[in-house]
């Protein structure tokens, strides 16, 4: 080869590298330039939560699935210190011990601390209850453990923390937050009536077929669905919704399935197909469709319309603003609920002559029991993203717990999820324990756990007269 076409091809080279270097540079700048739009990056994540046929359902042994299965679907959102997870999952509970596995699994796949993740259930009662805590006491007692079998959870776990780290190649920035609310309407009714003592006498429960207990008021409810969206300019990535009732339309069909918010959920992702819908339930304990549910299974259809109406709505009303990684707090309060000890020590005398049902009302308030022996805390949790909070808690908490929190901070658009560890089981206000009633009396704490509660909620939304 002459001089001349070695230089020649030498410059050609430069060129090329050159070149290379200025695509690969324009495309850093790219990249970049978009983390520097929020710096908030967001990964999705949804997985089948649904147990082979044959498991131990919460009440009863699974004979079938339904045509849509149970999920567990959550994101991750980083950018702002450690990650946080939000998680939630088709399940009636779970608690103790099993919330920590949950908990460490999914801190390690996002490589962040168990202590920014949150894992809540949707409460569907033809579903899984899951409490390693409770198994264990049954196991040592030389018991079935019954609904409390923990293999199929333990892989579970396993793939679910898979699936957020696989999520996280797929993350996408966040440019902007949307937020919106709306009424639902005739899905929601309390469950407590009062007699004329101020007593709660017959429960409306999540059916009822008492045409007098249908014709009383809808009583103290949070009729609102809130939705907060993320996006990346105008494309959304995912939803997540909060509404308080107890989820069931009917139940003890042997059938694992997702109830009326896992109808209403699918409804709005086909609506929305290109982002992932995720569906927390509110304190909904005194909540539920009893007033406007007879039992008919025609009604999952009606309520599960109904509650995705209220959705669409809170969508398409809602306001959009772009959002940074300074926007994004996480504030985390722990706390010792007071346990009802004699109560608590009676019905441990009795397990070994419990039903399997009653167990599943029981174990895990045993568990939860020697958990707070140990001095074991329980972590309630507030997610801030600019005016929106999200306050994750623990149990099946009364409404008011709700409505307070929104009241405490007209300035803020508020939102709860409870649900999240269900060892408390029932929490009531400390006048609900006055009146007595169903909750009260399955209620494993006692009345002065409001006030710790109150006091948790408005140290999480920095509550300050």
């Amino acid at each position: 080869m002459s001089t001349c076409c070695r230089v020649w091809c030498f410059v050609l080279l430069c060129i090329f590298f050159l070149g290379t270097g200025t695509i690969a540079n324009s495309a850093e700048k790219e990249v970049a330039a978009r983390e520097k739009i929020s710096g908030l990056k967001l990964s999705v994540f949804d997985i089948d939560a649904t147990p082979p046929t044959g498991s131990m359902l919460a009440y009863d042994r699974m004979e079938n699935r339904w045509d849509l299965g149970l999920r567990a679907k959550g994101i991750v959102i980083s950018g702002a210190g450690k990650p946080v997870v939000l998680c939630a999952v088709d399940w009636i509970g779970i608690a103790n011990e099993s919330q920590d596995a949950f908990k460490e699994a999914l801190a390690e796949a996002a490589n962040t601390t168990p202590r920014r993740v949150v894992v809540h259930t949707v409460h569907q009662h033809d579903a899984p209850i899951c409490d390693f805590g409770a198994e264990k006491i049954l196991l040592d007692a030389g018991m079935d453990t019954h609904s409390f079998d923990g293999r199929f959870a333990r892989n579970f776990i396993q793939e679910l923390k898979v699936a957020v780290q696989n999520s996280l190649t797929k993350t996408q920035p966040v440019t902007h937050i949307g937020v919106g609310e709306a009424p639902v309407r005739q899905v929601a009714s309390n469950r407590r009536i009062l007699n004329e003592q101020g007593k709660a006498g017959t429960m409306r429960g999540s059916s009822s077929r008492d045409p007098f207990l249908r014709a009383q008021p809808e009583g103290l409810i949070d009729s609102m669905v809130t939705v907060i969206s993320f996006w990346n300019q105008q494309e959304p990535l995912a939803v997540m919704s909060y509404y308080a009732v107890h989820p069931q339309s009917y139940y003890l069909t042997k059938v694992a399935n997702p109830d009326l918010p896992g109808l209403a959920r699918f409804y709005r992702q086909l609506e929305v197909p290109d982002a992932l819908h995720i569906h927390f339930n509110g304190a909904g304990g005194n909540i539920a469709a009893g007033k406007y549910n007879d039992g008919a299974h025609e009604n999952r259809e009606i309520l599960a319309r109904r509650l995705a109406d209220g959705m669409k709505r809170a969508w398409e009303s809602g306001d959009k603003f772009p959002v940074e990684a300074t926007d994004l707090t996480w504030k985390v309060a722990p706390v010792s609920l007071p346990a009802a000890n004699d109560s608590l020590a009676a019905v441990e005398k009795r397990i070994s002559s419990m039903k399997p049902r009653i167990l599943t009302n029981n174990m895990g308030k045993l568990a939860w029991w020697k958990r707070q022996q140990a001095g074991k805390k329980i972590d309630l949790a507030c997610l801030g993203l600019g005016n929106i909070r999200i306050l994750f808690m623990p149990g099946e908490l009364f409404v008011e717990y709700q409505l307070a929190a929104k009241a405490m901070r007209p300035d803020l658009i508020v939102a709860m999820a409870a649900y999240g560890d269900y060892g408390p089981f029932y929490i009531g206000t400390k006048e609900a324990y006055s009146q007595g009633g169903y909750e009260i009396g399955a209620s494993p704490v006692t009345a002065d756990a409001e006030e710790i509660l109150m006091e948790a909620i408005k140290k999480l939304l920095e509550v300050t007269n």
